[in-house]
């Protein structure tokens, strides 16, 4: 039951956000939008830990203003790359075992990594844990030896 009341509040928080008009009636219709939505969604049996990590929430929390730092940090580097007149880039795919223990966990961090300019997740094997990451530079590719980003997301799954 938690787990619906905070798929609520999140939606209609998001809703709140997106729509920027505060008057009674429209706050009212998406309160009731939401909780519809997740009564559609109980009803559907799709509400489950998975698609919604409630217990990884407070983490996360403290994880995704590191995340947006990180990008904003490889966006100034890809940057450099590109506005180099000899572009330096050696394109580079490497194997990254993943710490992480659930599916969550380990999409998580492939989102992340994809999300951070300059690598993409290429391949994730659940089974194995091992996500292949192309990056931009031989010198991206090297960070994933002792990377910061898998320790944090596992940190957030609660590991």
């Amino acid at each position: 039951m938690i787990r619906m009341v905070l798929i609520a509040l999140v939606l209609f928080a998001f809703w709140l956000l997106l729509s920027g008009n505060y008057k009674l009636w429209l706050v009212a219709s998406g309160a009731a939008s939401a909780m519809f939505v997740v009564a559609f969604a109980r009803a559907k049996q799709v509400t489950d830990g998975e698609g919604f990590p409630a217990e990884m929430l407070p983490r996360a929390l403290l994880y995704w203003p590191w995340l947006i730092w990180q990008i904003v940090l490889s966006a100034i580097n890809v940057a450099r790359i590109i506005l180099d007149p000899k572009l330096p880039i050696s394109p580079t795919v490497v194997r990254v075992d993943a710490k992480q223990k659930s599916s969550v966990g380990l999409v998580t961090y492939a989102n992340s990594i994809t999300l951070t300019p300059g690598t993409i997740s290429v391949e994730v094997g659940e089974r194995v844990k091992r996500i292949w990451v192309h990056a931009i530079t031989k010198e991206n590719a090297a960070g994933f030896a002792d990377d910061e980003m898998n320790a944090r997301v596992a940190k957030m799954e609660g590991r």
